[in-house]
């Protein structure tokens, strides 16, 4: 068999890549509001990815595939986490050594991308997002476009399933008036 037969997609999906397909804008949504970039966000969503996938072949994971949103919601928070913290170090060794004149990307680019959101909308939703503490964030992420319920939320993030519903009503009324203030504004 030749290398490009061996390499070709199969004909019928699996089970893994209909489930990805299913699942994979949500977890890169969750992976965008927790890194700085979004690049650093697919890197992050992959790295989840892999580790639940050795663990899954390695038989050391439990649970079926309903177990595996929690674990990648867990897992991409504490790659974003680690991520951070790295290029943070970097970014401290780097301006030792060349002071202000650093090259880096903005961060900028959407959460909401090909969402359908109109522009100016998808930019203001993400703006007010950001500003928003992100204890308060993130819940709104997992709840709203992770479809996770408050129970999953609180073990995702090690926090009570009541402290996760209050960060979401809190949030939601934060996101509300800062959105209004907006409109108020001209601004949407």
């Amino acid at each position: 068999m030749s290398r490009t037969n061996s390499m070709a997609e199969p004909e019928n999906p699996t089970p893994w890549r209909d489930w990805l397909e299913e699942h994979g804008g949500k977890l890169l949504l969750f992976a965008r509001q927790q890194t700085r970039r979004a690049g650093d966000a697919e890197d992050v969503l992959q790295e989840a990815l892999v580790k639940l996938a050795k663990k899954v072949e390695s038989g050391e994971f439990v649970g079926g595939q309903e177990a595996w949103m929690p674990f990648l919601y867990t897992q991409i928070r504490r790659e974003s986490i680690d991520l951070g913290r790295r290029n943070d170090r970097r970014k401290k060794r780097e301006d030792a050594v060349v002071g202000d004149e650093l090259i880096g990307e903005t961060g900028t680019e959407g959460w909401f991308e090909g969402s359908g959101y109109e522009d100016e909308r998808r930019v203001m939703l993400e703006a007010a997002l950001k500003e928003l503490p992100k204890k308060f964030s993130e819940v709104i992420v997992m709840k709203i476009w992770g479809g996770r319920t408050f129970a999953e939320i609180g073990e995702i993030l090690e926090i009570s399933m009541n402290t996760a519903a209050s960060r979401y009503r809190y949030g939601v009324e934060a996101l509300r008036k800062q959105l209004a203030g907006a409109r108020i504004r001209g601004d949407l």
